[in-house]
């Protein structure tokens, strides 16, 4: 009987040396915008995550616009805008509000910008590059801090703060980066944020260090 090989050894070949090369790109990216000039804007906060999928940002967004308001803030958002179609509409950079004045817009505007704009009363940018969006909602009027709905990768994009979902149930998986793991940056990233949130979990002693701060509060 012929023994059956594991698949994560039979695949190892194929996705370890895309899991080098995603490390050797990340690193070279973040030393090449690190020194990159950055235009100025009006102070960003980024909520952003570690690894790929839902981490509970849009929420998180909703929820820290509601606090800048009641600190006397007059917050706008920028997201890349997943889901809008930039085969139709206006060119970007868009401003979500203004777009759905006559109703909900979901291929101008993507889903959940539509959805931001509606549940904050902020302003909502959306543009793929997050960069256009910030300098566009800086020069919005009364506009004094930018919220970044994801963009933690995007280091071309000047930031103030930097704060990262966690999922508290899926956690990091196997701690690998993409493709061998759900990582888009190694977990030594974390000792360089600004703030961690555990969402819908608990913290436990892989956040020992990273889980000091008021922000670090688990969201349900």
């Amino acid at each position: 009987m012929v023994q059956q090989i594991p698949l994560v050894l039979a695949i190892l070949p194929f996705t370890l040396p895309l899991t080098l090369l995603f490390v050797l790109i990340y690193k070279v990216r973040l030393c090449v915008f690190k020194f990159a000039f950055k235009p100025r804007s009006k102070p960003v906060i980024i909520v952003g995550n570690l690894t790929v999928g839902g981490t509970g940002k849009t929420p998180f967004v909703i929820y820290l616009t509601q606090l800048l308001k009641k600190a006397g803030y007059t917050p706008a958002i920028v997201s890349r805008g997943y889901g809008a179609d930039g085969s139709i509409g206006p060119s970007f950079p868009r401003h979500v509000n203004e777009l759905n004045k006559n109703g909900f817009n979901p291929a101008i505007c993507g889903d959940e910008p539509s959805l931001l704009a509606m549940r904050t009363n902020c302003p909502v940018v959306i543009d793929p590059n997050r960069t256009a969006a910030v300098e566009f909602a800086s020069a919005l009027s009364g506009v004094d801090i930018i919220i970044s709905d994801d963009g933690l990768q995007h280091y071309k994009m000047a930031r103030a703060l930097e704060i990262v979902l966690i999922d508290g149930e899926r956690m990091f998986g196997n701690g690998l980066m993409l493709p061998m793991g759900p990582l888009r940056e190694p977990l030594s990233r974390l000792d360089t944020v600004d703030f961690t949130v555990v969402n819908s979990g608990f913290v436990d002693n892989r956040l020992s260090k990273t889980s000091q701060g008021p922000l670090n509060n688990a969201i349900d």
